[in-house]
């Protein structure tokens, strides 16, 4: 797991670039000069440790820079029949590219973004995982080319910041993040997942190479599906313990974080180490008993971590400096503060529970919605700001209500806070997708690459540790989106784990009431900045001029009482961002 940049200029300070990323892999730094063109790498060593394994890394005229792990290269190189040099995972990407060409990123399995610079075609070949855990970011204008895993570094190869983009501002407010290609800077893109990139002869083109639409249901026998997914779940684990450093866990005491552990501690030939996160006042969100109980049925080295009210506050800067532009996810700060916990045990790799709620049905949201697709719509209601209001209209509309797990803003509510007409930045995308498909495909589209990894990347990796999903292998998601939707909703959320799981947990913990990845953001927040929080957003409205001041009001006084929470802190957070990089 690493960090990469390069850009086809090389006049800008080259070690000062190369150290913004130094958080992504201390293990080493190095830079080259390729036929003018510039290429760094940050190094955080976990599948063969030594030298030989630096990068950049260059063969036969083909330069590398890769972040993230192939799980499966060594089944690669036997069945490709490569002939390798070193005993890394990222020489098995410069092979394949020579065999292949552009035509091998479908038989890669593991979380990934590099660039390939093929020295004699002067070609740039940059590619992003399917379901975005690793980040690219590039910016391209008058026969610049820039490209890394931060922002940061782009910005730091410019001569000056790009100007701000709008249009990802409504699209954060709505779903926690930018969507599509888009950042808060314009011009400066990020590449979606499951996509490539190529720039040759100054032109630029991208591409998709993968896709999760158009799945059928093929898969209606209950009996065999609870095998095929517990076989599934096995080799999912197994696959993220590759490397030659010790892996850690996550563990809430949740089912997710719990199953993991446990298949994770089956195959293991030590005592597994698990970390958790509590807070030391607002127990209600504290799962430190659970997971203390869940640590001892499954007999791991438990660690546990309290958060104060001060440290909390104290690391909203820090997140929003890893962040580089807002991400409206709360659970960023907590997992900020529990990877650097984590860190300073000495560990670089752990297991998480992420991506299961989106695959097998775990939001009780879900459920909600189901029922506005079952149902007719009623008849055009007074206008109010609820969701359920919105999602009525939809059904009016002949719209897909549900559009992600980190829709915040909708689009009535939107239109208050602006002042001026917008277009609601509803998820593009056609399907043909059934509801329950649906549900996970939009998820995936919205929440899991541009949300939910973003946090657990940038979180991580600000303190060298990288975070393993074995619920996001996609050969899991795949047979999931393919099983017969009665099946799959059975009687409760998370129906088909649940019934897996008995296999390996107690009913008090599979039967636990979700509770998620919470803390008390929002009652810090207001603690900790009063009306400060009201003067900020306003502070910065004065420069911009977008938003409705009595919405904004309306808004801050809600918060106080714990309504729209999630609207207020997407505000905030905006707002302290933006005042930082443009005022």
């Amino acid at each position: 797991m690493c960090g990469i940049i390069g850009s086809n200029k090389n006049s800008f300070n080259h070690k000062d670039v190369l150290d913004s990323i130094k958080h992504r892999g201390y293990d080493n730094q190095s830079f080259i000069l390729s036929n003018g063109a510039y290429f760094g790498h940050s190094r955080l060593s976990i599948i063969d440790l030594d030298v030989e394994a630096n990068q950049p890394m260059v063969f036969d005229g083909i330069v590398l820079v890769f972040n993230g792990e192939i799980y499966n290269y060594k089944r690669l190189i036997h069945e490709h029949e490569l002939k390798v040099k070193t005993a890394s995972d990222s020489e098995v990407i410069i092979r394949l590219y020579q065999k292949y060409n552009l035509e091998f990123l479908n038989m890669l399995e593991g979380m990934f973004s590099f660039c390939i610079y093929d020295e004699k075609k002067e070609l740039y070949f940059c590619a992003r995982d399917r379901f975005g855990k690793k980040p690219l970011y590039y910016f391209e204008k008058d026969g610049s080319f820039y490209f890394a895993s931060e922002i940061k570094a782009i910005l730091k190869m410019l001569e000056k910041t790009p100007e701000f983009n709008e249009e990802a501002l409504w699209q954060y407010l709505a779903f926690q993040s930018p969507q599509g290609n888009n950042t808060f800077y314009k011009g400066l893109k990020k590449l979606p997942a499951s996509s490539f990139l190529t720039y040759q002869n100054n032109n630029l083109k991208v591409d998709s190479y993968y896709s999760i639409d158009n799945i059928s249901i093929i898969h209606t026998d209950e009996k065999q599906i609870l095998t095929d997914v517990d076989i599934l779940l096995h080799e999912a684990v197994q696959k993220r313990l590759v490397g030659d450093v010790e892996v850690a866990t996550l563990l809430s005491g949740g089912l997710d974080s719990s199953f993991i552990t446990s298949l994770y501690a089956q195959k293991s030939s030590h005592k597994v180490h698990s970390f958790s996160i509590g807070y030391d006042e607002h127990k209600n969100y504290c799962e430190l008993d659970f997971a203390k109980a869940a640590s001892q049925y499954i007999a791991t080295q438990h660690h546990e971590y309290k958060i104060s009210r001060n440290e909390y506050l104290d690391t909203i800067d820090k997140v929003l400096y890893h962040l580089d532009e807002p991400m409206a996810d709360s659970a960023t700060i907590p997992t900020y503060i529990l990877s650097e916990h984590i860190h300073k045990e000495g560990f670089k790799v752990c297991l998480s529970g992420e991506g299961s709620d989106e695959s097998f049905l775990g939001y009780d949201n879900y459920f909600k919605m189901l029922e506005y697709y079952k149902s007719e719509p009623k008849a055009k209601e007074e206008f109010n700001l609820t969701k359920e209001w919105e999602y009525n209209n939809r059904r009016l509309e002949n719209r897909q209500v549900y559009q992600s797990s980190g829709e915040t803003f909708s689009y009535a509510q939107l239109q208050q806070l602006s002042s001026k007409k917008i277009n609601y930045p509803l998820h593009p995308y056609a399907s043909s997708y059934q509801p329950t498909q649906w549900l996970t495909y939009i998820d995936f589209s919205i929440w899991v690459s541009e949300v939910l990894m973003t946090k657990v990347d940038r979180m991580s990796m600000a303190h060298s540790l990288e975070l393993r999903a074995p619920f996001l292998d996609h050969k899991l998601v795949e047979y999931l989106l393919a099983v017969d939707s009665k099946i799959k909703i059975g009687t409760t959320n998370k129906e088909i784990l649940k019934k897996v799981a008995k296999s390996y947990l107690p009913d008090s913990i599979i039967n636990r009431q979700k509770k998620g990845f919470s803390s008390p953001f929002i009652e810090w927040l207001y603690s900790g900045y009063g009306v400060e929080i009201l003067n900020l957003i306003q502070e910065v409205n004065s420069e911009i001029g977008v938003f409705n001041d009595n919405f904004i009001i309306f808004l801050y006084e809600e918060g106080k009482d714990g309504r729209f929470k999630q609207h207020i802190y997407s505000l905030f957070l905006f707002c302290k961002w933006y005042k930082k990089v443009y005022m």
